[in-house]
Parts: C-alpha cells; sequence; structure tokens
C-alpha cells in the first residue's frame, strides 16, 4: 500500500484493508474499547481511485490461542476487475507487544511472477523476501510487519498513541520504514450511517507530494477507518471502512 500509485500497480497498494461481509448496523455493538481484544475482527472496505470506484477489500483478522492469521482479498470494480483478485495472507504469533508475523503471501490473479512472500527469522533477525523466484533478505528489526498485519498491530500499542509512531514494513519485495505523527485533535468520519471517532496519523512534512494517511477509530481498537494514498503525480487512492464486527 505504500508504493506509488499507477495505474496497473494500483492494486499493490492495497494492503491497508479490512474485512468480510456484516450489516453496517452491527458496527455499533462492535465497539469493545472497555473489555478484551477482540479474538475475530470482519470488515469491508471501500477504494476509490480519484474519486470513481475502484475496488472492494474483504479481510478478516483471527486469533486462536497465540495464534494470529489475516487473509484480505481486494476485487477489482469494473475494468479494475480484469487484474484478478489480490489475496494477501499474513499468519504468525501474538506477543506481548503485538503480532509477531512469521509468513506472509501475496497473489495477484493467476500469475505466478507478480506472487511474493516473506519469511520472518526472528531468531536469526533475517527477512527473507522471494519474488519470481529470486530470493533478498533484509535485517529484521524488532515490530516489523506485513501489508496484511500492519493494520491490526495498532491495537496492541500501548494507549495513548505516542506523538510519534515508527512503521517498520514489508511489502514483499523490499523493506520500507514510514513515520507518522498523530493530530492532537480527534477527527470524527461519518461512514455507512455509522460515526467514528478517529486519531489521524500523518507523515511528517516532506517536499514531494506523495502522502499517506490513516485515520484509527479509538472506539473499535484501532481499526483503521480510512487510509488515503496520494503518489507524486497527484493520483489519489482512499480506502473507507464500510463494514465493521468484532468478536
Amino acid at each position: 500500500m505504500f508504493n506509488h500509485i499507477k495505474s496497473s500497480s494500483l492494486f499493490k497498494l492495497l494492503g491497508l484493508a479490512i474485512l468480510l461481509v456484516m450489516p453496517p448496523a452491527m458496527a455499533e455493538q462492535a465497539a469493545l474499547s472497555n473489555g478484551a481484544l477482540p479474538k475475530r475482527v470482519q470488515a469491508v472496505y471501500e477504494v476509490t481511485k480519484n474519486g470513481q470506484p475502484f475496488a472492494k477489500v474483504h479481510e478478516q483478522f483471527m486469533i486462536n490461542g497465540t495464534a494470529y492469521k489475516v487473509e484480505s482479498v481486494t476485487k477489482g470494480i469494473g475494468v479494475y476487475a480484469l487484474f484478478g483478485e489480490r489475496v494477501l495472507t499474513s499468519s504468525g504469533e501474538v506477543t506481548a507487544q503485538g503480532l509477531k508475523p512469521a509468513h506472509f503471501e501475496l497473489r495477484q490473479g493467476d500469475n505466478p511472477k507478480k506472487a511474493v512472500q516473506a519469511d520472518f527469522d526472528w531468531a536469526k533477525q533475517n527477512l527473507r523476501m522471494t519474488i519470481k523466484g529470486k530470493l533478498k533478505e533484509a535485517p529484521l528489526a524488532d515490530g516489523t510487519q506485513d501489508l496484511a498485519s500492519f493494520a491490526y498491530q495498532f491495537m496492541y500499542l500501548p494507549k495513548p498513541l505516542k506523538a510519534d509512531i515508527t512503521v517498520r514494513l514489508t511489502t514483499g519485495k523490499k523493506l520500507n520504514q514510514y513515520q507518522y505523527r498523530i493530530t492532537s485533535e480527534p477527527e470524527v468520519i461519518s461512514s455507512a450511517g455509522v460515526q467514528y471517532k478517529t486519531q489521524h496519523l500523518t507523515p511528517p512534512l516532506q517536499d514531494t507530494q506523495e502522502t499517506k494517511e490513516l485515520w484509527l477509530a479509538t472506539d473499535y481498537h484501532f481499526v483503521p477507518v480510512k487510509i488515503l494514498m496520494v503518489d507524486d503525480n497527484g493520483q489519489k487512492l482512499e480506502q473507507t471502512l464500510t463494514e465493521l464486527h468484532l468478536e
């Protein structure tokens, strides 16, 4: 999701999504903010490109004992459906510090050349990424996430969130680090009949037009409600939560 937004590569940016179909009204019953963290999260995002319908993302996050699994499926709308479904999966362990991925995969349609995967060797602090059958390695730092797991890691961060947050994330092709600042005032986002109070994460000021922003639902365990990505050419990809269920 953190790469430049370009026509056929837009699907590669949709790693920030959340999950499966439930009636919008159930979101009002899903806020478990005074209880334990959910063991299952299901949600749906609608995605627009420059304000026009682009895709839907169905995703679910599940915990079984100390193990977690994320599955995210993106289906394009209209001509974008020709790219085929984009499927992200992440599996690993839940620790006191949050999610600790072990394996990540990205598949785009039936094209094996677009498939990537990443294996996390925490004992050796080594990240192994496989792209088109070729192995690429990088040092693995504590807290590193993948495109499917990172959205759920916010649930496990100490609250209130710090003013500055560092996100270390692998796309399966490379390992990146992103800095975010939290705006001081909460923002309310209305979507599908539900009002979400959010904390807005923005990148530091920079010379480039490219930007990536997140709005996290403070009453819903900091699940991302909205994700905005703009590339250097002004192409805008906006992803908004429309359905949510927590158990």
